[in-house]
């Protein structure tokens, strides 16, 4: 049995907002993206990804639809030579992408498959379809709304528990917001945690669920809404400290975490984290890393929302892991109508 198909990529402005997407039918497709990319980027994470979706066939051939001679040429051309200069080009110069050019190199192992270049926007049905897709993604980004991921491959391995991606995706450790983490022992008799909190604790889903047949989770959604679940304990006219309470616990949640749209619009353009190793985490780097690693869930108690300016919320909380505690502190402004999270900050307690 042959898999046929189209991996493509979309960057408006290149860089900037950046989708990728492979299509087989409307059935069997996936697309992702980042806030801030280029084009090769997007065509190379496209193959990349349908690779690991196809992993556990790997007797199948695979064959690839590619309108980027780039990707084509540094796949079955370019890439043996530059592994042997240390993954640098003739010049000298480093290899770009390599990151992802070496994430490819790894899952080509044991892997029969074929590329074949196809025209873009020649009207090419399995192009058009993956080409669609990842522009989606990229528009999403650009315009700060969710996009859909897709079906994914059938029985695929979920997104979630792949290798993830160091380009871009800010390698080096889950930031000390998301870490991988569960309520501590005993922890659920606690009186200040809410029910909703406990509700929150929801795995990270396949992407089986997001597809064709079952709506986008946050698609109907707009700027600074929530969902019912994080409102759910909220009277009407919450104060501003109650609102920014249930952000941080819907922030929390790992379905919410691995939505790349949504955590756009909870994070502030210019967030900025100190993980608990002592490093400085981006708004890209953090939502990249989460898309890949959502991690588990997380219990909080909060100590104090302080309002220490007309649209600057101070939120400080004691959060549970397996391992333990941590301290936490969260600056949330008010940006235009919608509260986003400007800056994090923990420390486990001993």
């Amino acid at each position: 049995m042959t898999i046929t198909a189209a991996a493509d990529g979309s960057a408006l402005g290149n860089p900037g907002p950046a989708g990728w997407a492979w299509y087989v039918n409307d059935d069997c497709w996936r697309a992702g993206g980042w806030p801030h990319g280029t084009n090769n980027q997007g065509e190379l994470m496209a193959v990349l990804d349908l690779f690991r979706s196809t992993a556990h066939l790997p007797d199948e051939d695979l064959h690839i639809l590619c309108d980027s001679q780039y990707v084509i040429n540094s796949v079955t051309k370019w890439m043996p030579g530059w592994k042997r200069k240390g993954w640098r080009k003739a010049d000298g110069k480093p290899v770009l992408n390599v990151d992802i050019l070496k994430d490819i190199d790894r899952e080509l192992a044991g892997r029969k498959y074929r590329f074949e270049w196809v025209k873009g926007h020649a009207g090419h049905e399995l192009n058009e379809a993956a080409d669609e897709r990842a522009r989606a993604v990229a528009l999403a980004y650009q315009q700060g709304v969710a996009a859909r991921s897709g079906p994914g491959f059938p029985d695929a391995e979920p997104a979630a528990a792949r290798r993830p991606v160091k380009e871009g995706r800010g390698g080096g450790g889950i930031p000390s917001l998301f870490e991988p983490v569960a309520p501590a022992r005993g922890a659920a008799a606690t009186p200040a945690r809410s029910d909703a909190a406990n509700q929150g604790r929801i795995e990270p889903a396949p992407p089986a669920l997001f597809g064709s047949d079952a709506p986008d989770l946050f698609s109907e959604l707009g700027a600074g809404e929530l969902g019912d679940e994080a409102f759910a304990e909220l009277p009407a006219g919450a104060t501003p400290e109650e609102i920014v309470e249930a952000l941080e616990r819907e922030l929390l949640r790992p379905d919410v975490r691995s939505d790349i749209g949504r955590t756009g619009q909870l994070l502030h353009p210019d967030f900025t984290e100190i993980g608990t190793a002592g490093r400085l985490w981006t708004r890209d780097a953090m939502m990249m890393s989460l898309e890949e690693s959502p991690g588990g869930p997380v219990d909080l108690d909060v100590l104090s929302a302080d309002r220490i300016g007309a649209d600057t919320i101070l939120l400080t909380y004691r959060s549970y892991s397996r391992a333990g505690s941590a301290l936490r502190s969260s600056l949330w402004v008010l940006d235009g109508d919608q509260w986003r999270l400007r800056f994090h900050q923990g420390t486990p307690e001993a």
